[in-house]
């Protein structure tokens, strides 16, 4: 993978006149980039009937030309210094505000759900390979131990969710799962495991794959956030908004699947669903290149483009017009009897998000109106500091009063983020940290291992000293003062994409994905980080994560 440019660049966070995402704001420098010889008219119309500006292709060259820059560091996000942690007075005091006030708000789960569960069953697609049924493969298979081997997933099969659904599958055939274990016929078990010729896990998106076991059955990823949302985002008239990203080619399925069990859930929590779905737009895609940079072509001439991955979904949230939005992975779930601490904490954040959002709006009808004593203007500004963690920089002292007026108003009026952050503990993921701009403003940011310059021993050494990373537990505030829905599009930071090596028909390509959902797409928003327990982090990523005693009824 491609990390971006070697130079020591920083990082604009303020708003940037262009965005990598969409065609709503276009460049203002010149390509140097002849159009002509480019792109074909026939190009030029693929271009179009995607709803991309053909500027904007030129960009995404321009940067696999360039690379990106370096995040710059300056520290790890801490308890006390950029990451709050809440005593249990505080935690129950916030439980009880959001309790309290969530019927004033809309309040929607969004959940991304489009992403395929082929990599969660990796392992075991390239054991079906190689599987030969050898004396000496079955002795090293019953041998391994490790949790995340292919030995262990056929030890503990019975455990999984799925193995009643997958012993009908082959029982169809005529086939019996006990038996084919016995016999270690591994592959077929795979094969109807995997494939259309039984469950097909291994196309499905992860949504739709069995997690946990009931004593009514069991339940898939999706039905779990159903679940969650019946807890924490039901409005005062009792409906639970719930809207799944999915991709086109599992639109139907994923609705009927929903519709399957929405009653159900209804039924058990007392609620109404309120259930909607988008897609990632092909106005998002980015274009592909050769190890050249010039745009990779299909064999039928046409440029590939691919899905700008999941900072393409800046757009969905965009277009739902929300006011306060959960925002969570589809695989981070667990069974009902360790989700209270999930609950307390979605509470927690959207707690704190409600408080610091009415403080905010109070000041900016202040700021707005313009008739401020130096001491309001004091206050506002250690509020803005202390409270939202926004940088004041040392020029700020020489400013007039308006000066000083208008510069918090257009801090203070933006999008504003509560996110969880649990210990790190070697999990993977991005991390919290202080990071600071070309005009030496800092602000709070969440940065993923490929934003990061670890070939610089500075660098190295604040990312050593982290202590905590991203879930990717997330409540967001997406009306302004006055109730109008800001364009997130304004507040994206397109210097964070990143360029990864990938190959089509044997050949090596570039491929850009777009800013970050919650990293360069939302880096200028209001950030606040709060301390979460690690139990409200356990992501499904290999299939063998459901045997881990959090993913088991216990």
């Amino acid at each position: 993978m491609l990390q971006g440019c070697q130079n020591s660049l920083h990082l604009n966070p303020i708003i940037t006149p262009f965005s990598l995402v969409h065609s709503h704001n276009f460049p203002i420098f010149a390509i140097s980039t002849n159009k002509q010889n480019m792109f074909t008219e026939k190009d030029l119309l693929q271009i179009k009937n995607k709803g991309i500006d053909p500027d904007t292709v030129e960009k995404q060259i321009e940067y696999f030309k360039s690379g990106f820059p370096f995040i710059q560091l300056t520290s790890p996000a801490t308890p006390g210094h950029g990451l709050h942690s809440f005593n249990d007075k505080e935690v129950n005091a916030l439980q009880t505000y959001f309790d309290k006030n969530k019927g004033y708000y809309e309040i929607l789960k969004f959940v991304p759900a489009s992403g395929a569960a082929s990599r969660m069953f990796k392992h075991l697609l390239a054991f079906r390979n190689a599987f030969q049924g050898s004396e000496e493969e079955i002795t090293k298979l019953e041998n391994e131990t490790d949790i995340n081997s292919v030995g262990y997933f056929f030890k503990h099969l019975q455990q999984f969710a799925f193995y009643e659904p997958l012993k009908k599958a082959l029982k169809v055939d005529h086939l019996d799962l006990d038996e084919l274990l016995e016999k270690k016929d591994y592959n077929i078990i795979l094969d109807y495991l995997l494939t259309d010729k039984g469950l097909n896990y291994a196309r499905l998106p992860k949504a739709m794959l069995y997690f946990h076991n009931y004593t009514d059955g069991p339940r898939r990823a999706f039905e779990e956030h159903l679940v969650e949302a019946a807890h924490y985002a039901t409005d005062k008239n009792g409906t639970a908004k719930v809207h799944f990203t999915v991709s086109p080619e599992h639109r139907q399925e994923f609705t009927t699947a929903v519709e399957s069990v929405r009653k159900k859930y209804e039924k058990q929590h007392k609620v109404n669903f309120d259930i909607s779905f988008s897609q990632q737009k092909p106005s998002t895609d980015t274009i592909a290149v050769d190890v050249n940079n010039a745009p990779f072509r299909n064999r039928d001439g046409n440029i590939l483009f691919r899905p700008g991955g999941h900072g393409a979904l800046i757009e969905n949230l965009n277009d739902l017009q929300g006011e306060i939005i959960f925002v969570k992975n589809i695989d981070n779930i667990v069974p009902d009897r360790l989700r209270n601490t999930t609950y307390l904490y979605k509470k927690v954040i959207g707690g704190l998000l409600f408080k610091l959002q009415e403080k905010t709006f109070e000041y900016l009808d202040l700021l707005e109106d313009g008739n401020l004593t130096d001491n309001e203007v004091e206050s506002i500004k250690d509020f803005a500091h202390n409270e939202l963690n926004i940088f004041i920089p040392a020029a700020y002292r020489g400013y007039e009063k308006m000066e000083r007026i208008d510069w918090l108003f257009n801090k203070l009026n933006r999008p504003m983020r509560i996110a969880g952050m649990v210990k790190n503990e070697g999990e993977p993921g991005g991390g919290p940290f202080w990071v600071i701009n070309e005009d030496d403003e800092l602000s709070l940011q969440i940065v993923e291992s490929s934003q990061i310059d670890f070939s610089n021993p500075e660098q190295k050494e604040i990312v050593s000293k982290a202590t905590h990373f991203n879930p990717v537990d997330l409540v967001c505030g997406l009306r302004n003062y006055k109730g109008e829905n800001f364009d997130l599009r304004d507040f994206i930071d397109p210097q964070t994409g990143f360029i990864s090596m990938k190959s089509k028909d044997g050949q090596d390509l570039k491929a850009l994905e777009l800013p970050g959902l919650w990293n360069g797409a939302m880096a200028d928003w209001i950030t606040v980080f709060v301390e979460t327990p690690l139990i409200t982090f356990n992501p499904v990523k290999t299939v063998n994560d459901l045997l881990r005693p959090q993913h088991q009824p216990g």
